[in-house]
């Protein structure tokens, strides 16, 4: 029998956490909003001409997208390191630390839903044993700005550890940040189970080896942004393997796929 804990983990967004599509809209819109209007507000560098406002949300539109696709690839581009990229190309001087706090602010204002089995969920895998984890790739807000939010929800009485990927090298597909998170749970790929709304959740699984990466497609109404960047064109690794409606079917389904866990 393995020496490791068995562990579930779940994706955070349209899995544990979500917006309805209208309000994802204007939550990714007013990101957007906020970086332009940190490189509105920053003096220029030295000889570099101003440019307008919505050349500058543009420019920072540009990076947003380049660090979804740089996501895409298993590595990581913070929030603001986006905001950096976007000044240094626009000649203006970077302030990544107030466009964090505009992140901040917005995150306070945004009408973020908790899926409606979430919490039972997460609350029936730790009585039962389980290690529970959540691995999230934080593109667009920074994980020192969700753990509060998180708090808010009571997630930190049933989640052992977050792992959020702009604290590390890598995203969700990279096998690195599955088995960071693993590791922190006191946990192995062999006796872990991943659960996540798309195509890096699933392919992430698989290339770390995990017993198992389960598709939940119960929240996947996405905004309009959010399907463009985020949900790729072709998904051939969610085609394949276990599939959820309900969150409530994930307990029944990882007790077939792990060994009994220390009750």
């Amino acid at each position: 029998m393995s020496s490791f804990q068995p562990a579930v983990t779940f994706d955070l967004w349209h899995t544990l956490l979500y917006l309805e599509p209208e309000a994802e809209e204007t939550y990714m819109r007013r990101q957007v909003e906020s970086g332009a209007n940190v490189l509105d507000g920053s003096d220029a560098s030295p000889g570099a001409p101003r440019i307008g406002h919505e050349q500058l949300q543009a420019e920072f539109e540009r990076e947003y997208a380049r660090a979804v696709a740089e996501a895409a690839q298993g590595r990581t581009v913070t929030p603001s390191e986006q905001m950096i990229r976007a000044a240094r190309a626009s000649g203006r001087i970077p302030r990544p630390e107030a466009y964090e706090a505009e992140l901040e602010k917005l995150l306070s204002q945004t009408p973020f839903r908790v899926g409606e089995e979430s919490a039972d969920v997460l609350r029936e895998l730790g009585e039962r044993g389980y290690a529970v984890g959540v691995i999230s790739n934080t593109v667009g807000e920074p994980g020192r700005l969700l753990r509060p939010l998180l708090r808010t929800f009571d997630f930190n009485a049933y989640v052992r550890a977050y792992t959020f990927s702009d604290e590390h090298p890598w995203t969700k597909p990279s096998p690195e940040i599955f088995r960071t998170a693993l590791r922190a749970l006191g946990s192995d790929p062999s006796v872990a189970v991943h659960v996540g709304d798309g195509w890096s959740d699933i392919e992430g699984g698989r290339r770390a080896g995990l017993r198992s990466a389960v598709l939940f497609t119960g929240l996947q109404d996405y905004g309009e942004q959010y399907r463009r960047l985020f949900v790729p064109p072709t998904d051939d690794a969610t085609r394949t393997g276990p599939q959820v409606k309900r969150l409530s079917e994930v307990v029944p389904l990882v007790r077939r796929l792990l060994p009994a866990a220390i009750s």
